[in-house]
């Protein structure tokens, strides 16, 4: 069984409208998982620059699936191996949340197998 690796990474800004107001990422973080495919996340590595708490939310078709809380000026890495499977056609996106009024930049690095 051939597998391909996706990965939903980068250094992002966040400003933040509440942890419970996640926005989508600037440029998004989005996979959209071929038909007929499936995939399973393996791992979530995450940073924080800023004094507060930041959320990364992985929504599966607009819904959240997944949150990573992260540490003020603080890092996370949460094994995720066979969590559950994605099946084909569904859209993954990682979004992010802060405390009102907090700005700062996130580093995030989602890792996928589609196969």
């Amino acid at each position: 069984m051939e597998s391909t690796n996706v990965f939903l990474q980068g250094v992002r800004t966040v400003t933040g409208a509440g942890l419970d107001a996640p926005a989508p990422a600037n440029p998004p973080l989005t996979h959209t998982v071929a038909g007929g495919s499936t995939a399973q996340a393996l791992y979530f590595r995450g940073g924080n620059s800023t004094d507060e708490l930041v959320l990364a939310v992985l929504l599966k078709d607009g819904e959240p699936m997944r949150y990573f809380p992260i540490g003020a000026k603080a890092d996370t890495h949460v094994p995720l191996r066979v969590v559950e499977d994605v099946m084909g056609d569904s859209v993954l996106e990682l979004q992010l949340a802060a405390p009102a009024g907090v700005s700062g930049a996130v580093v995030v690095d989602l890792g996928l197998v589609e196969y």
